[in-house]
């Protein structure tokens, strides 16, 4: 009977692969004690450090109540740090620990790992291709690099 379906577009096997990619790299990171959205975060603290929680929020796309949940949850296991800024007091800074700043080193091992898997199937010209389509898709339709455009659902 499968024979009979028709082909798969695109759109539908990007949408099946990121949910197979997803799964596999939650699994992964969850060895870690870490969820993917975890994950995004700390990226993207260790590369802004003194990040605000508001411009963490706005950077990606989430609700600025619900970056305060995580960030405690982060905070709480030594990962982050969370200072008033010298500037604003009203502002919290955030930094990565020395412990956040470990974690994230195997974290990208990690994704290393889940990559190379991935795209076991494909050679490096093939990947870097692949790569560069999908990079000019994502550009096409203004998504943020970097940034999955799950956390617009985290509530």
């Amino acid at each position: 009977m499968a024979a009979d379906l028709p082909a798969p577009g695109v759109s539908f096997l990007l949408t099946q692969l990121g949910a197979h990619a997803t799964a596999k790299f939650a699994a992964r990171v969850g060895e870690l004690g870490l969820t993917p959205p975890q994950v995004g975060m700390l990226r993207m603290i260790s590369a802004q450090p003194g990040l605000s929680q508001q411009a963490l929020a706005g950077n990606l796309g989430m609700l600025p109540s619900k970056v305060v949940t995580f960030v405690d949850e982060l905070e709480g296991r030594g990962l982050v740090t969370r200072t008033r800024s010298t500037r604003d007091r009203r502002v919290h800074e955030l930094t990565l620990t020395e412990a956040g700043t470990e974690l994230l080193d195997e974290v990208h091992a990690v994704a290393a790992e889940h990559e190379a898997d991935f795209c076991q199937a494909l050679d490096q010209d093939e990947r870097a291709r692949l790569k560069s389509l999908l990079e000019r898709l994502a550009n096409s339709h203004d998504l943020t690099p970097g940034v999955h455009p799950g956390y617009r659902t985290i509530r």
